[in-house]
């Protein structure tokens, strides 16, 4: 069935490839390479519409200075930083934001933060969260076990639940 007709000449074989020599596929030329696939673990997701910038200071790592324009800011790790033009900070059990100034329109927290918190909207302390400081809140949320110490005061226009 697939046999080499009598009037093809013998051609010797590349012993790497395993193919007569000198031949080459057009459709090997012509098909695009594969990429290789990376683990489902290692994929971030993509970034959902209207969740913009957001920056993820991981476990283990500590950063100190200012941010500017992030959408939002996950703190896994330790961070002193004075936020500026953020939306949104996120700090995980795990995170520590010490010595700091933050100015947000929402916070969550479930782990520590330390210094000057503004949130113009809601504010959630989670039953994991220790707020000390001075704070300022348009919305405040606090779950059992939640923690808020220092000076606290409502901003004006808030919807008024505490």
């Amino acid at each position: 069935m697939f046999r080499r007709k009598e009037s093809e000449p013998l051609r010797p074989v590349d012993p790497i490839e395993n193919k007569p020599a000198g031949t080459e596929s057009k459709i090997e030329a012509e098909l695009p390479r594969r990429q290789p696939e990376r683990p489902k673990a290692m994929e971030r997701p993509a970034v959902v519409a209207g969740e913009g910038k957001r920056l993820i200071v991981g476990q283990g790592i500590s950063l100190s200075g200012e941010i500017t324009a992030c959408d939002r800011l996950v703190v896994e790790g330790n961070v002193q930083v004075t936020l500026n033009e953020t939306r949104a900070i996120e700090i995980t059990e795990t995170g520590k934001f010490t010595n700091g100034k933050a100015e947000v329109d929402e916070a969550e927290i479930s782990g520590v933060y330390e210094g000057e918190l503004t949130v113009r909207h809601r504010l959630l302390i989670r039953s994991t969260g220790r707020v000390t400081g001075t704070v300022r809140y348009g919305e405040l949320e606090i779950e059992r076990g939640g923690q808020l110490s220092g000076t606290v005061s409502m901003l004006g226009g808030g919807s008024g639940r505490s």
